[in-house]
């Protein structure tokens, strides 16, 4: 029986995380939502004031004999700025912050290794600003959040800011692909 675990993420905006990660061989679901903050059940515009103390994230099933946290960790890196606090590109405010929501120790020190070894091999001119907190809880987004990339490829700020993100992905991770693309 497959064993399954779950990690959840926050950089910058969930729609943007949420595209990149579906097509990871060994994901089995990614849900956005909100994380981080002290407002239960809080609806997307109240996030977006800034003033519940959530992220956008996503919440990633995965079977880890596929797919391992660490490359997890490393797509997440790979299509953020971990170095801007509370802001990716024109995406500002405490709401798209980079976080880590742990879910287990061994999440937590997986993802402080993985932090190390990007600031060591100077990835980033500036230091990472990466919040490490373990997961209180999470709250899905509403419907019309699920699944928005797929949905609306056409949308403007999807294929301006989404679309060059799923390509880095598809490029640099080809062979952790579920299936190749086109």
């Amino acid at each position: 029986m497959a064993r399954h675990e779950t990690a959840t993420l926050a950089g910058g905006c969930f729609w943007c995380l949420e595209a990149a990660f579906q097509d990871l061989k060994g994901v089995e679901r990614v849900q956005s939502g909100y994380a981080g903050g002290r407002v239960a059940n809080p609806s997307y515009e109240q996030v977006c004031t800034g003033t519940t103390g959530h992220a956008e994230v996503v919440q990633i099933t995965f079977d880890p004999q596929v797919v391992s946290f660490d490359d997890l960790l490393h797509v997440f890196f790979t299509i953020h700025d971990p170095t801007t606090l509370n802001r990716q590109g024109g995406d500002v405010g405490t709401q798209y912050r980079s976080a880590i929501f742990y879910h287990t120790p061994d999440q937590k020190a997986a993802a402080e290794r993985v932090i190390a070894e990007l600031q060591s091999e100077h990835v980033w001119d500036d230091p990472i600003v990466t919040e490490l907190k373990p997961l209180e809880s999470f709250y899905p987004a509403e419907e019309y959040h699920r699944d928005y990339f797929r949905r609306n490829p056409n949308q403007g700020y999807c294929s301006a800011v989404i679309a060059p993100k799923v390509a880095k992905v598809r490029k640099i991770y080809l062979d952790k692909l579920k299936q190749p693309v086109a």
